[in-house]
């Protein structure tokens, strides 16, 4: 039960401590700014695994319309049908487990007013710990070619505690818009 709690602690810690680990790349020899419309490249969302808790027809438009919204700020609409766009957007939901090794040491002794040390040795506690991390990379590909322009991902915990429909909404649409702000490059 101690055991349990401790993990749960750590969790809501790693959780509330972690900044958003946000990467781009691009290739500076295209024109950004003659990139003016959209499409999906099909299939729009590719999930890495390919495993139904994550596959969800909900996620994927959350992560559509939050991707549609931030290319639309961005000066970027989106094509009609039947039209080639500038660029292509393809994105993908990717979740890793990973582990991290914790170490506890618990320290039994009691010093003395003028220095020394009595009482048990210095034990230490070496476990396991396992942990989801979901990222979200979104590919914008040239419209002509069909060569990757500019990737952004953002990674970030997984946290099991976010039930409510508005709030899955909400961490999607903040997800993206990290990965997005730095588009187009400068």
């Amino acid at each position: 039960m101690c055991t349990r709690l401790a993990l749960i602690a750590l969790a809501v810690m790693l959780s509330a401590c972690q900044s958003p680990s946000v990467n781009r790349d691009f290739d500076p020899s295209r024109d950004f700014a003659s990139y003016r419309t959209w499409s999906w490249k099909e299939p729009g969302l590719q999930y890495r695994p390919d495993d139904p808790r994550i596959n969800s027809d909900l996620t994927e438009s959350r992560i559509r319309q939050a991707v549609s919204e931030q290319l639309e700020q961005r000066g970027l609409r989106q094509a009609t049908n039947g039209t080639k766009a500038d660029v292509n957007v393809q994105t993908y939901l990717i979740v890793d487990t990973r582990q991290q090794q914790l170490s506890t040491q618990y320290a039994g002794g009691w010093g003395g007013y003028w220095g020394g040390y009595w009482g048990a040795p210095m034990l230490s506690e070496t476990r396991n710990v396992e942990y989801k991390v979901a990222t979200v990379q979104i590919d914008l590909l040239d419209g002509r070619d069909g060569k990757l322009v500019w990737r952004g991902s953002s990674e970030k915990l997984v946290n099991d505690t976010v039930s409510a429909p508005g709030e899955r909404d909400a961490a999607i649409r903040k997800t993206v818009a990290e990965v997005l702000q730095a588009y187009p490059p400068h």
